[in-house]
């Protein structure tokens, strides 16, 4: 049996960055092909544990992201990377929300 890639502590451990999106009326399907495209690079950076796309399936016009950095100068290096630059001008045009919430761990596990 293969062991997972984190533990539950090494989950708690780091920087978390909800964000909720939801798509104008007829652009859902534009905002998620965008989101599939930044998970590749995303996974990629050195300071990514985790970045999880999810969409709603009472309303498929609404987004949910949890993003687990190292710490909160990860979370500043993913804003400044080209494929953040690239697709988030496109993404927010096609947004009627967009709320971005960081979070840090307050308890030890």
């Amino acid at each position: 049996m293969e062991n997972a890639p984190f533990t539950l502590a090494d989950l708690n451990a780091g920087f978390v960055v909800v964000v909720m999106l939801e798509a104008k009326a007829g652009e859902a399907e534009a905002v998620a092909e965008i989101q599939r495209k930044l998970i590749p690079p995303t996974l990629a950076e050195p300071g990514v544990k985790a970045f999880i796309p999810y969409r709603s399936p009472s309303n498929p016009s609404l987004f949910f992201i949890y993003e687990l950095y190292a710490d909160e100068s990860a979370w500043a290096a993913h804003q400044e990377t080209a494929h953040f630059k690239a697709l988030i001008p496109d993404l927010v045009a096609r947004l009627a929300r967009r709320e971005r919430i960081p979070f840090v761990p307050f308890m030890a596990l």
